[in-house]
């Protein structure tokens, strides 16, 4: 494998041992041979990020929102990173009059908004754990995370707590090691599990991603703005943010409406742009729809220079050089429908399809970065490099001051020894979290001899990037970044008494889900007689629309009353007459699915059924 540059190999290999599969060799940023980042003074928790950040940029502007003109949005107005700080202390002087202080967990629940930060970094201040709130993870998610955690003290949209002006208290001396924050996330057997993450998780990913931008000439700096949109209750924009504050960066945030975003972002003129490929997916489509609707010279001309641009690319060049003049006078549309400032896209939370990558970083003269890692290992555990086009589709390799290696899964045909590296991403270093709240118990089902095992299959590439391939575990993300636990819908589903069987099936790539299912043959003989529904035989009952139509809409109304999330139902199925056998591989001799040979068997009827629904959408 080639590793200049990008990786180097700190650890041999391993063959399968008693109990445990091989494990291929271990792997760390060439960027940072050492396993932790040179300590900066004074830098021990995330309380140290903000203080020294006011102390060096004490009048930059820091947080801020539109205005409201009669009415109408105007101008971005700014709190400076000195007034946040004396907003920080005064609420914090609040939280602790009302009798609460070190150790005591603050839950947080509202829109993303500067009452946001300044409540956490008033957290911050004072050592309580910050838990963020959010409902996405299903019906009666906060109340579960509140109590899970035990939430002393939370902060909704509105002021509840006293001012506490005469008074005045010590900040506690905060360690490394002191836990940051609990952050819930989605677990298999239906609760969200809460995921320690601590000061020194945060500060080395921090510094990692440090490292990587100033050894590729993109380093953060105190002129960077960045917009605020992705929820703040999850790891990968709370990254972000921290990491935007550390340099003395401006944080502007959205109104909250997505149909508004843009208008947003063209007030703001953000420098970074960071999205999950939903939002991506989106920009392409539209961006396409435009190009499609020029007329025949505009789209001659953009083809032109679009392939000029990627050949140069592919040469090698850097964006800037690769084609400057078809930069100015037919991608700056593109450009500055991004407020005509951005020079990082970073893409998170799902992987980001190989063509609109491609598709942008051609069009937006900007650096298309793409990002892998989970909660529990502080949002950023590979990203992708600046002007490395051999990186298109991967994750890139690890960010410095993380371990990484693959651990063969043999019943998935995964080799992590083989000339072709392929198993489940194992990571170890600072960045991973200390555990979950209150379960050691699933804590140690995924920390092994100190590496987390994130359940995701990789595959090195030749020039030591990481590529995605596969999900051990039944659950995986949609294109929006919200996680589904497959084997949880299909229990409900199954509870249809007209079907026999389902297999739900969803990729990182699409928005929503599709099914296959074997109806009962007596069950719905019954119904088409009852719907004077004619049909020769049970096979061609199975290919009529309205029998199509009628258990899509029984599969929707279970959903509902089980309250299940709208990407969470089903948008178009396949009936198959035909139930899954072993015959064809498809189940195991104790009937469990085998879902990589679903995939196989099916896939041109999964493709169909994905490009039917797009095509409608569209």
């Amino acid at each position: 494998m080639a590793q200049e540059r990008l990786i180097v190999e700190i650890e041999k290999g391993k063959e399968a041992s008693e109990g445990r599969p091989s494990m291929g060799p271990v792997y760390r940023s060439i960027f940072a041979s050492d396993a932790l980042p040179p300590p900066v003074e004074g830098l021990d928790s995330c309380w140290d990020i903000f203080r020294i950040a006011v102390e060096k940029y004490p009048t930059n502007g820091m947080l801020g929102i539109r205005e409201n003109v009669d009415g109408n949005p105007g101008k971005y107005k700014w709190q400076t990173y000195k007034e946040a700080y004396d907003l920080v202390l005064k609420l914090g002087t609040s939280i602790r009059s009302c009798g609460y202080g070190e150790g005591v967990k603050c839950g947080i629940y509202g829109a993303n908004c500067p009452e946001w930060i300044i409540s956490m970094q008033a957290c911050n201040a004072h050592g309580l754990y910050c838990v963020p709130l959010y409902d996405t993870l299903g019906a009666g998610a906060v109340e579960f995370i509140i109590c899970h955690s035990e939430v002393s003290i939370a902060f909704v949209e509105e002021k509840k707590i006293p001012e506490g002006d005469n008074q005045s208290f010590d900040l506690p001396v905060k360690k490394k090691s002191d836990i940051c924050t609990i952050m819930y996330t989605s677990g298999t057997t239906g609760d969200p599990k809460g995921v320690m993450i601590s000061n020194e998780s945060i500060i080395t990913l921090l510094s990692g991603i440090k490292n990587v931008l100033e050894n590729c000439n993109e380093k953060l700096h105190e002129k960077d703005v960045y917009i605020s949109y992705l929820p703040l209750a999850h790891i990968f924009d709370r990254i972000v943010e921290e990491a935007m504050i550390w340099h003395g960066a401006s944080i502007g945030f959205w109104r909250g409406d997505v149909r508004l975003l843009l208008e947003d972002i063209a007030e703001l003129k953000p420098t970074i742009f960071v999205a999950v490929p939903r939002v991506l997916d989106r920009v392409y489509t539209g961006l396409n729809q435009k190009i499609s609707s020029g007329g025949f010279v505009k789209h001659t001309m953009f083809s032109f220079a679009y392939s000029y641009k990627l050949q140069n690319l592919r040469k090698g060049k850097n964006h800037g050089e690769a084609a400057p003049l078809f930069d100015k006078i037919v991608f700056n549309k593109v450009k500055q429908a991004l407020g005509g400032h951005v020079r990082i896209i970073l893409s998170g939370a799902a992987p980001l399809s190989k063509h609109v990558e491609g598709f942008l970083r051609v069009v937006t003269c900007s650096h298309i970065l793409q990002g892998y890692g989970l909660t529990e290992t502080c949002a950023g555990t590979f990203v992708s490099l600046p002007n490395h086009n051999d990186m298109l589709g991967t994750v890139g390799p690890p960010v410095p001051y993380v371990d990484v290696c693959l651990e063969s899964v043999p019943e998935m045909g995964y080799d992590a020894l083989a000339s072709t590296p392929r198993g489940e991403i194992c990571v170890r270093g600072k960045p991973v979290f200390s555990g979950y709240y209150k379960r050691e118990d699933l804590t140690k089902e995924v920390m092994i001899d100190g590496w987390f095992h994130t359940g995701d299959i990789g595959e090195w590439q030749p020039n030591g990037a990481m590529q995605i391939i596969d999900r051990k575990k039944n659950i995986f993300k949609l294109s929006q970044g919200e996680y589904v636990a497959v084997e949880n819908l299909e229990n409900i589903y199954g509870q249809v008494p007209i079907i026999e069987s389902i297999w739900v099936y969803g990729n990182s790539f699409e928005s929503f889900l599709v099914a296959v299912v074997n109806p009962r043959k007596q069950a719905l003989e019954q119904w088409a007689h009852e719907n004077d529904i004619k049909s020769d035989d049970f096979d061609s009952l199975c290919e009529d629309s309205r029998t199509n139509r009628y258990i899509i809409d029984e599969l929707t109304k279970i959903g509902r009353g089980k309250k299940l999330k709208g990407f969470e139902l089903i948008k178009a199925i396949h009936l198959d007459p035909a139930p899954f056998d072993m015959e064809r591989d498809l189940i195991t001799p104790t009937y469990k699915k085998k879902r990589p040979q679903l995939l196989k068997y099916y896939q041109s009827t999964i493709d169909n059924m994905y490009k039917t629904i797009n095509k409608s959408s569209a």
